[in-house]
């Protein structure tokens, strides 16, 4: 996210002396390690299929993407549900938690449909966890005539978008802990705030997501889609 500073101030400096400065300085952030599952998807509910593979999105609400994290408490966790844009990678729709029932998804969920345009019709991307396979969810997002699309095999990849979110909201703007569900609640809210209309994302070739949810077409990306990658390769392969 400094690239784009670094070249405006002329300041030349490489990767190492660059993590070096900051360390001397105690400014890095130390990575947690994950602790807490909060996906469950040994569970009786259907299943949907991953349509998102080889989806690029070109405007808002054509594709959410929709996560569950777990967030440190004095003596326990919390949890943050939340629902990002695909297009934009602007947090649309968010609830902390000390339960990761269903109607604590919902209420994320109904955040974001209150955003969504009438005669839009969205993809809604999860995991397989039991709360976005739920009977509630499922209805909710049906009753908006949304697309249900869900991950296939486990793999990060399928859900990279929302995984990304979650890791910026941790590392960068998110407290190590919180005393209560409602300290990290309003503080967490803050830092959305901070994420949507301030950050700016390599990815969105260094815009911020607000302004990006406001265009439509193509954006310059600056990452490889890994399902074209991957489909790509396994066709190579079936042709030798």
């Amino acid at each position: 996210m400094l690239q784009t500073f670094l070249e405006q101030q002329k300041i030349s400096i490489g990767r190492d002396t660059f993590f070096d400065l900051l360390r001397r300085n105690k400014l890095l952030v130390r990575k947690t390690k994950r602790s807490v599952h909060t996906t469950n998807s040994k569970h009786r509910f259907l299943r949907y299929p991953n349509l998102v593979k080889d989806f690029v999105p070109l405007k808002a609400h054509e594709l959410w993407v929709a996560d569950i994290t777990y967030i440190p408490l004095k003596n326990r966790f919390a949890y943050l549900f939340l629902i990002t844009d695909a297009y934009s990678r602007k947090i649309i729709g968010f609830h902390v938690s000390d339960d990761m029932k269903v109607s604590s998804a919902t209420l994320a969920l109904k955040k974001a449909l209150a955003q969504k345009p009438t005669e839009t019709i969205v993809i809604h991307h999860s995991d397989r966890g039991i709360q976005y396979c739920s009977t509630a969810y499922v209805q909710l997002l049906q009753q908006h005539h949304a697309h249900i699309s869900m991950t296939e095999k486990g793999d990060p990849y399928e859900n990279a978008i929302a995984e990304r979110v979650n890791g910026i909201l941790k590392t960068e703007l998110i407290s190590r802990y919180y005393d209560t569900v409602d300290n990290a609640s309003k503080h967490i809210a803050r830092c959305i705030t901070i994420y949507n209309y301030k950050r700016r994302h390599s990815s969105l070739n260094w815009q911020i997501p607000n302004d990006v949810h406001q265009q439509q077409g193509p954006q310059i990306r600056r990452w490889k889609n890994y399902y074209q990658t991957k489909s790509k390769t396994k066709e190579s392969m079936q042709a030798t």
